[in-house]
């Protein structure tokens, strides 16, 4: 019911504008615009923001079930390739230490002292002798003394005068020996002279070194029969021996052992020549059986079969 005196329009509450400065500023609608603009500036409601932020929770947590069962097939994977690596390791270390054992087993077996067989027995002996022309020094070779046997039965001796230098096989021998002798393989000739007790006769014996008995044989099936020719003689200046050269040569002859051929010669120191001799007298002299006994003695010690161990290691098996 309205009051008198009052108006009968309801209570309009009117924003109070600030009031203006002089000269009409700040202008009407300032106020409204600045309020405007902080609100803005604030930026969206609190509920809105919140509900921003909660969104992507669900989304990752259906990319992280995604990929989990990426990530175990991957550990499945590398543990497989693990176990195939481990077994291919195992695998290889092995066949190592089977080579390993059966090695150490051979090794044993081999350098263990067993019985020598019968072929090895040979070999051995063939080696022994096949090396003494180098491993032997020259005084075992050619030794200073050599004992024999004479006429009438007689014990006599030989003196070594000296020892030549190792020489080539061609030129140490006559040309038709020499020549045969390179043809099959003469690796060296070797050559001393002695003289007997009286120093009347002088011995040059060679001994020709072939690489094997097979060599040896066959050189001896192309030698000359021809006792004129075979080993030069050497003469040492000075001594009994100095006249003796290749006209003083009265025989020559040659024996064949193991791969060696021992040639030998001999002749009178005087000077004597082969044709100043006549030819009965030679048999009946001591001149040739000497020259034979320095010559065999020379070639049974090179030729002389040693020792043989009953082991590969001595004789204890």
């Amino acid at each position: 019911m309205s009051q008198p005196g009052r108006s009968q329009e309801p209570e309009r509450h009117l924003e109070t504008s600030p009031p203006r400065a002089r000269g009409g500023w700040p202008p009407a609608g300032a106020g409204v615009r600045r309020a405007g603009a902080a609100r803005a500036r604030e930026g969206p409601p609190r509920a809105t923001a919140r509900r921003a932020r909660v969104r992507p929770w669900p989304q990752t947590f259906r990319d992280r079930a995604a990929v989990r069962p990426a990530e175990a097939a991957s550990i499945e994977q590398g543990v497989r390739l693990r176990a195939l690596f481990l077994l291919l390791v195992g695998m290889i270390l092995a066949i190592a230490a089977t080579d390993v054992l059966t090695g150490a087993v051979g090794l044993l077996r081999e350098t263990a002292s067993r019985p020598l067989t019968e072929a090895e027995k040979a070999r051995y002996v063939q080696e022994d002798i096949a090396g003494r022309w180098h491993t032997w020094p020259a005084t075992l070779v050619f030794p200073s003394e050599l004992e024999y046997i004479g006429l009438g039965r007689v014990q006599l001796y030989a003196r070594r005068v000296g020892i030549a230098p190792e020489t080539a096989c061609r030129s140490g021998t006559d040309a038709a020996v020499g020549s045969v002798l390179e043809e099959h393989g003469c690796r060296t000739l070797l050559r001393a002279t002695y003289v007997d007790q009286t120093s009347t006769f002088a011995v040059t014996v060679g001994v020709a070194v072939m690489e094997d008995a097979e060599r040896r044989q066959a050189v001896a099936g192309d030698l000359s029969n021809d006792d004129r020719v075979g080993v030069r003689p050497v003469a040492f200046r000075g001594t009994a021996t100095e006249l003796f050269g290749a006209a003083q040569r009265q025989r020559n002859a040659w024996v064949g052992v193991g791969p060696y051929i021992v040639f030998s010669t001999a002749g009178y120191t005087d000077g004597r020549t082969r044709q100043a001799v006549a030819p009965e007298e030679i048999p009946h002299s001591e001149l040739w059986p000497t020259a034979q006994a320095v010559a065999g003695r020379i070639a049974h010690a090179l030729g002389d079969e040693p020792a043989v161990p009953r082991c590969t290691q001595g004789n204890v098996c």
